[in-house]
C-alpha cells in the first residue's frame, strides 16, 4: 500500500551526543545564586534541608544540550496554552513538565546516584538547517520545534545541570532523555537517549564516549 504523501507525519527528536561531550564541566555555586533554580526544583534534596545557608556551595555537573527535530511534523507541547506555567524567576512560560530528564547512574549497578532533574524548557527553534525558517519562539503563544530545527541550551543557563554535591568521585554514566514521558508522539523513540561515560575527580569532570542508545 502506498503511503499517503499528504499525511501530516510525526516529529522525531534526536539529542546531539557530541554537543554534551564537548562542553561538560564542574561548577561550585553558592546557594544565594541558585534561588531561581531552587524554586524550580533543580537542586538535589539536601539543598532544601533546614540549616542550609546562602553562603553554602553546591557542586553542579553542567553540560549543554542540543535537540534536533528530524521528523516530518512539528513537535508541540501536549498542554494547551492556557495551562502553560509562568515562571516569574526566569520570566518565561514552561509548556512541558518534562522535556528532558537528566540522570547520573552508577557505572556498575546502573542505579541513580544523583537526583535526575526533569527539565521543563521553553521550546523554540534556536536555529534551523539551511533553507528552513524559524517559526517557534519562547513566548506565551508559540512554543514548539519545527522539522529541520534545533532547540539549544547552553551549559551556563539555569538548571542545565545535575546537582552532584552528594556524589563521591568516581566513574558514572550521564543519561539524557528527551521527551521522557513519551506524551508527545514521535515516529521513532529509539533515538531519544544519550549516554556518556563520566569520570569525576571531585574537582573536574571528563565526559567521553557520548552516544545515542535505545534505553
Amino acid at each position: 500500500m502506498d503511503c499517503d504523501s499528504s499525511s501530516p507525519g510525526l516529529p522525531d527528536l534526536v539529542p546531539d551526543p557530541y554537543y554534551i561531550q564537548a562542553a561538560s564541566y564542574i561548577q561550585r555555586v553558592q546557594m544565594y545564586a541558585l534561588r531561581c533554580a531552587g524554586e524550580e526544583n533543580c537542586l538535589s534534596r539536601s539543598a532544601y534541608r533546614p540549616g542550609v545557608r546562602d553562603i553554602d556551595y553546591r557542586t553542579l555537573l553542567r553540560f549543554p544540550q542540543r535537540v534536533k527535530n528530524q521528523g516530518t511534523a512539528d513537535f508541540l507541547p501536549v498542554k494547551p496554552r492556557h495551562q502553560w506555567e509562568w515562571h516569574s524567576c526566569h520570566q518565561h512560560y514552561h509548556s512541558m513538565e518534562a522535556f528532558s530528564n537528566y540522570d547520573l547512574l552508577d557505572v556498575i549497578t546502573g542505579r541513580k546516584v544523583a537526583e535526575g532533574h526533569k527539565a521543563s524548557f521553553c521550546l523554540e527553534d534556536t536555529s534551523c538547517d539551511p533553507g528552513v525558517r524559524r517559526r517557534f519562539a519562547c513566548t506565551a503563544h508559540t512554543q514548539g520545534l519545527g522539522p529541520g530545527c534545533y532547540d539549544t541550551y547552553n551549559a551556563n543557563i539555569d538548571c542545565q545541570w545535575i546537582d552532584i554535591t552528594d556524589v563521591p568521585p568516581g566513574n558514572y554514566i550521564l543519561k539524557v532523555t528527551v521527551n521522557p514521558t513519551m506524551q508527545v508522539q514521535e515516529s521513532d523513540f529509539s533515538n531519544n537517549i544519550v549516554k556518556c561515560d563520566i569520570r569525576y575527580t571531585g574537582s573536574y569532570v571528563h565526559a567521553r564516549n557520548c552516544r545515542i542508545t535505545g534505553s
